[in-house]
C-alpha cells in the first residue's frame, strides 16, 4: 500500500524524502561512524542485538541514516543481513573461556575468581552531568591509558560458572552437549511448540524494551517465580571456523563481546529439591536485556496459564522488526476498510432511530 492519491504523486514523495534528508543532517556539523561506534556504544549493541548481526561499524551506519532511531535502525540492518552469504558455521563458543570485563553474581559473596564490577552505571548517582558540555576526550582517554601502564600485570584467575558449582552439589540439572543441530529461525518458519534453541535465538533478537516488560510482569506475580541472578558476565569470546580440508583444525576469524546471564529459580516440581535456571546471552553490552531473556527462557519452560508460559504471545510480539512495522502499517492508507466500517455504523444507526 502507499499514498498513491497524494496530490503530485512521485514529486511529493520526492520532496518528502529531500525534507526527510534535511531533518537528518540537521546542521553543517557532520558525525563521524567513528563516534556514534564509541560514544552512542550501549545503543549500537542494542541495534546488532535486535538485528542479529554483530558489526559496530554498519550499526552506526544504520543509525545515522535514521537519525538515531533503534527500530529503524534495525530494519535497516537485517535487510541488509538478509543479502549476506552465510560462507561457513562457527565452532560452538564456550563461554567459560571468556575474556571478563565484568562478572557479578547476586546469588553468592564471594565466587571463584572474584567478582568484577568493571564498566556500569548501577554505582552512578543518576545526576546530569552539565560538565560534559566540556568534556575533553582526550584527556580522559589518556588517564586511562596512564593508570593502566601504571599498573602490574596479572594473570587472570579461573572463573568457573557459578551454577557449575551448585550442579557438582546436584542442586541444578545437568544437560550434557549434543550433536543436535540447532533451530535457525532466519531461514526457517517458526513453530509451536518452538525447541529451546529456536526460543533463546528468537529472544535473542526481540526487542529491549517488549521483554523487559514481560520479565517486569514476572516479578510483579504474573509469572511463577522471582529469580536471582546467579551469574553476569560481560566479555569477549574468540570464533573459529573448522578448515574445509581438515576439519579437525580450526581458524580464529575474530572476537564478538557478549553478556551471558543465568538466572536461578525454585524446581517446578516443589517435590523436587533442586533449583532451577534460565539463559541469556545477547550481543555487546546489554544487561537488562540479557536478564529479562534468562527470566523468560525459564518461563517458557514451565507450563501455566501466564502470558509469559505461552510461546506464542511470547515469541510472535516481540520481533521489534515485525512489531514495529505492523504497527507502523496503520499509517498507510485504509480508505476501504474504513469505509465499510463507516458504512456499517451508518446504517445501523439509521436502524435504531
Amino acid at each position: 500500500m502507499a499514498y498513491v492519491a497524494v496530490s503530485g504523486g512521485e514529486e511529493a514523495i520526492e520532496a518528502s524524502i529531500a525534507l526527510l534528508n534535511y531533518y537528518r543532517s540537521g546542521t553543517d556539523k557532520d558525525l563521524d561512524l567513528e563516534v556514534i561506534e564509541e560514544k552512542m556504544s550501549l545503543l549500537v549493541d542494542r541495534v546488532m542485538s535486535e538485528a542479529g548481526l554483530y558489526s559496530k561499524r554498519y550499526a552506526a551506519l544504520a543509525l545515522k541514516q535514521c537519525e538515531g532511531s533503534s527500530d529503524e535502525a534495525v530494519f535497516l540492518l537485517r535487510a541488509y543481513r538478509s543479502t549476506l552469504k552465510r560462507s561457513y558455521d562457527t565452532r560452538v563458543v564456550n563461554t567459560q573461556d571468556m575474556r571478563i570485563a565484568r562478572r557479578i553474581s547476586a546469588a553468592f559473596k564471594d565466587i571463584p575468581g572474584g567478582q568484577v564490577l568493571g564498566a556500569t552505571y548501577d554505582y552512578t548517582h543518576r545526576l546530569m552531568n552539565f560538565s560534559l558540555e566540556t568534556e575533553d576526550a582526550p584527556a580522559l582517554q589518556k588517564k586511562m591509558r596512564d593508570l593502566v601502564q601504571s599498573q602490574t600485570p596479572v594473570e587472570a584467575p579461573d572463573s568457573p560458572r557459578v551454577s557449575d558449582t551448585l550442579k557438582d552439589e546436584g542442586l541444578i540439572d545437568r544437560f550434557p552437549a549434543n550433536d543436535e543441530k540447532p533451530f535457525d529461525v532466519t531461514q526457517n518458519l517458526l513453530e509451536f511448540p518452538a525447541p529451546r534453541s529456536a526460543r533463546l535465538q528468537t529472544l535473542s533478537r526481540a526487542d529491549t524494551g517488549f521483554i523487559s516488560g514481560l520479565a517486569y510482569s514476572v516479578l510483579r506475580g504474573f509469572g511463577q517465580v522471582h529469580p536471582t541472578v546467579g551469574e553476569l558476565r560481560v566479555g569477549a569470546v574468540e570464533l573459529e571456523v573448522p578448515y574445509l580440508e581438515n576439519p579437525e583444525e580450526s581458524l580464529y576469524i575474530g572476537d564478538v563481546l557478549l553478556t551471558e546471564v543465568e538466572v536461578f529459580n525454585e524446581a517446578d516440581d516443589k517435590n523436587q529439591l533442586k533449583l532451577s535456571c534460565g539463559y541469556g546471552a545477547v550481543f555487546g553490552r546489554n544487561e537488562n536485556k540479557a536478564i529479562a531473556m534468562a527470566v523468560l527462557d525459564h518461563e517458557l519452560s514451565t507450563t501455566g496459564d501466564f502470558p509469559t508460559q505461552n510461546d506464542e504471545f511470547v515469541l510472535m510480539h516481540g520481533d521489534s522488526l515485525e512489531m514495529n512495522g505492523f504497527i507502523s502499517h496503520l499509517k498507510l492508507p485504509h480508505y476501504v476498510t474504513f469505509q465499510s466500517k463507516l458504512d456499517a455504523v451508518r446504517k445501523t444507526r439509521r436502524k435504531t432511530t
